[in-house]
This record gives C-alpha cells, sequence and structure tokens, in this order.
C-alpha cells in the first residue's frame, strides 16, 4: 500500500488500530503505521433469537391437526354463539327497518300542508268524506248514551293519542258533555305545532267556534277547555313520562285517570309488533281510569280479507288455467314482470300489499301484515298494517279492556241517519239533501268511508 493512500477507519481510530513505533523511531517522520489487515477478522456469528423468560426451552412446531383440533362441545359452543350474533344481527335490521318506517310516516304527516276547514268543506275533492261520519261526532256515542265517562254531568279529560294536526279539537269542543282538559299526543312535531295553533285561533274567538249541535245548555257552547300537547311516540315508550298525564293519572290502577282516550285513524300503525301493540294498549289502559271509555277509528279487517280473498281466488284460477294449456287473458302479466300482488280501490284511494298475502285472508300471526295506502289529498304510499279484529278484541282483554261497540262506518250511518240530532246535522254538514233526502256522499267516497270501523271499550 503506499503512503498516501490512508483509510478513514484508520484516520478516526489510529490510536487503537496502529502499533506504536519504537522509542528510537518515534521522531522520525518518515515512519509510517503498520496497514490494517481486513483478512485477519473473525465472521459473524448468527444472530440467535431472543427467548421470552417464560419460555427457555425453544418451541416444538405443530403437526397439522394435532394440537388444534377441537371437541365437539367446542365447535357446537362457536356455532352457537355464531348463530346469537346472528339473530342479533337480525333484529338489529329489524329495529333499524322499523325506525325507517316510523321517519316515514312521521315525515309524511309533517309534511301534508294545514288547508283550513273552509278548504275542506268548498274545494276539496272528498270534502263528502271529510264529514262522513262528521267530524263533531264520536261514533257510538249517542246510541250508546250521552255521558261518554258514566258520570252524568261530570266534565271530561280527554286524551287524544295521534291527535296529528287537530282535526278533533271542534268535536270535543261541541261534545254533548263538557271537556274540562285535553291532551293531544303525536310523534310528528310539525302536527303538534299546527294542532297547538289551531287551538289558539279557538282561544281567540271565544272558544265557540262554530255553532253547536242544539245539545249545549242555555243554547251556548261552553268556554274553551284547557289544552296541551306533546310530541310523543305512544305506541314505541311509555306515557307515564308526561308530566300532565301523571298528574290526571297514569298506571295499572290509577289514582284519577282519563274518562276518554280517542285514538282516530292511527292504531293500525301499532300492528307492525307485537310488542308495539302491547305498549299502546299498556299506554291506553294506564290512562284511563275505570269506566273510561277507548274510542277509535281503524281500518276494516273484514273489508281487507275479503279483498285479498277475491284476489287470490283469482291468482289460483289463472293458475289453473295456464295448467290445462287455455290462452291466457289480456290481464295476465308478461313473462319478466313482477309477480301480482293483491291491490284495489278507485281515484280517491288505493290499497297494495307488496308481497304474499293468505289464501283464506285471515292474517296469521295477526302483527306485521305491511300494506300501503293512498289517500286523495291526505295519504300519499305511506305503509300501514292491518289489524285482525279478532286478535285486537283478545289482546285489549289482556289490559282489562272490555268491547261496547263495533260498527263499520256504513252501519253508523244506517244507524243513525235519522237520529233527531245527527240527521238534521248530516244535512246542515252537506253530507244529505235536506227534509231526510238522499246521500250526497259519491259512491266513490262512500266505497273508502266503507273501509273503515268504529269500535268503543270500556275499562272494567
Amino acid at each position: 500500500m503506499g503512503s498516501d493512500e490512508r483509510s478513514p477507519a484508520r484516520e478516526s481510530s489510529s490510536s487503537n488500530n496502529t502499533r506504536r513505533a519504537p522509542a528510537d523511531e518515534r521522531d522520525n517522520d518518515d515512519a509510517q503505521p503498520e496497514p490494517f489487515d481486513a483478512r485477519k477478522l473473525q465472521p459473524a456469528k448468527k444472530r440467535q433469537r431472543s427467548r421470552s423468560p417464560s419460555d427457555p426451552a425453544p418451541r416444538k412446531q405443530k403437526r397439522p391437526g394435532r394440537g388444534a383440533r377441537m371437541t365437539q362441545a367446542q365447535i357446537d359452543e362457536i356455532k352457537h354463539r355464531q348463530a346469537e350474533r346472528e339473530r342479533e344481527a337480525a333484529a338489529l335490521a329489524a329495529q333499524t327497518a322499523r325506525g325507517a318506517i316510523n321517519d316515514v310516516v312521521r315525515q309524511h304527516y309533517n309534511a301534508v300542508p294545514e288547508r283550513g276547514r273552509d278548504w275542506r268543506k268548498k274545494d276539496s275533492n272528498i270534502k263528502g268524506l271529510q264529514v262522513l261520519p262528521d267530524e263533531d261526532h264520536t261514533p257510538g256515542a249517542h246510541e250508546h248514551g250521552r255521558d261518554l265517562a258514566g258520570v252524568a254531568g261530570k266534565d271530561l279529560l280527554v286524551l287524544d293519542i295521534g291527535c296529528g294536526k287537530g282535526g278533533d279539537l271542534g268535536k270535543w269542543q261541541q261534545a254533548p258533555q263538557n271537556v274540562a282538559l285535553y291532551v293531544g299526543l303525536d310523534p310528528a312535531e310539525i302536527s303538534i305545532e299546527q294542532a297547538h295553533d289551531r287551538y289558539r285561533n279557538m282561544s281567540s274567538r271565544g272558544g265557540g267556534g262554530r255553532g253547536g249541535r242544539g245539545g249545549h245548555r242555555g243554547g251556548r257552547p261552553p268556554r274553551l277547555y284547557d289544552a296541551f300537547f306533546h310530541v310523543k311516540d305512544c305506541f314505541g315508550s311509555s306515557l307515564g313520562d308526561i308530566d300532565v298525564i301523571q298528574k290526571v293519572g297514569f298506571g295499572p290502577s290509577p289514582q284519577g285517570g282519563f274518562d276518554i282516550v280517542s285514538m282516530m285513524f292511527c292504531m293500525h300503525y301499532a300492528f307492525e309488533s307485537e310488542e308495539k301493540a302491547r305498549r299502546m294498549l299498556e299506554n291506553v289502559s294506564n290512562s284511563l281510569k275505570k269506566g273510561g271509555r277507548f274510542l277509535g277509528c281503524i281500518p276494516n279487517s273484514d273489508i281487507i280479507g275479503e279483498r285479498v280473498t277475491e284476489f287470490n281466488e283469482r291468482m289460483a284460477a289463472k293458475k289453473a288455467s295456464a295448467a290445462t294449456g287455455e290462452p291466457p287473458s289480456s290481464d295476465d302479466k308478461e313473462e319478466g314482470e313482477a309477480e301480482e300482488t293483491a291491490e284495489w280501490g278507485n281515484e280517491m284511494y288505493r290499497v297494495r300489499f307488496p308481497g304474499k298475502t293468505p289464501a283464506d285472508g285471515v292474517f296469521r300471526p295477526p302483527f306485521g301484515w305491511k300494506y300501503s295506502f293512498f289517500l286523495s289529498e291526505a295519504v300519499e304510499e305511506v305503509p300501514e298494517y292491518v289489524v285482525p279484529w279478532p286478535a285486537f278484541r283478545a289482546l285489549a282483554e289482556d289490559y282489562n279492556l272490555e268491547l261496547q261497540y263495533h260498527q263499520s262506518f256504513k252501519e253508523i250511518w244506517e244507524t243513525e241517519k235519522d237520529d233527531r240530532i245527527l240527521g238534521p246535522l248530516s244535512e246542515r254538514m252537506g253530507v244529505r239533501e235536506r227534509g231526510g233526502g238522499p246521500l250526497l256522499v259519491s259512491p266513490e267516497e262512500m266505497e273508502v268511508a266503507n273501509f273503515y270501523l268504529a269500535f268503543c271499550f270500556y275499562k272494567v
């Protein structure tokens, strides 16, 4: 190696890597350190994997399928846990779907505009349907006595579940018995705001509003009742957390309680599930005093069952014709089209089931039979649920509610059209011609009306 070729390592650590020269050579400027011989280096040792203090011995490799085998009990336990997780996921999905349906219903009724009473009486395409049965009449109340609460002369305490935009506020103001307190509940917050506005308008008119129907003492309507309005899902939670309901009385045997619980055209949403139906009836029963009445209007399951049976018989006949080689009729579905489902209605309303329906028209089990409903100017393809009447009546008995009254709208009209109070009232409201003449309601409107029935239970 030449004298001018120097290693950087050597320069940086010459004190460690060079041989010290003898004393007589230290002062000789020409003396150079001994060169570094890389060939004398020992080969590097292979690094050993560090071991855990708790496992000093090297681990042995497992033979495939030996130590990893599980017992049948362990396998069954894993399958059980997997099934539990799947059930929980399905329950969560169902709950999410129910929440989505609830949101659809709430958003729909929030979006329905409040057009006012004058529009409903003059310009609405279903103005005849709006007053049949009339909005001043609680179905069955007159036939079974004017004292709805069972105590003559007592001012009524009324709980209106699903009060919507307050369409029945005038009815309770004109009721044969005075109303002292009205509580309106609905899950649609905008509807509750509009109901409250309607009540304030009634208050600004002194509570009288429209003329009475001749049943008030002295010919004048009473002062306007006190009213409270709350946004509430009455089918998914208890009503016991509402202050005014607590004060009136709430519980299996409440101290106090309401005289009337009204549920008009909304109870069918509770039959989405047994849980909701039972929660609804629990809220009704816990709110009522003993002897109090539970009033309502629901879609008539007998009518629905008849229509479903007719549809399924028609489909069975089509299949039988196809099996015998007969040519299809003009209304048969083309190949590739969606399967036909039960559907009926007219230009004012329509009912449509999304899937299969029971061949005999008997809905078993009685919960979750969804259909979409359309009503001109009022309901836009909102999901509703069949309320099988026998199941509803049997379920109500579990909550100390005994049936008093059950009639279709057609039966109500035939029974009460000639009543000395309700007959003239129907004439003034344009339901029939003067002097006991024929109905002024169109056949299409009457078909819609017959889709519903009215009921009354009392708490024992």
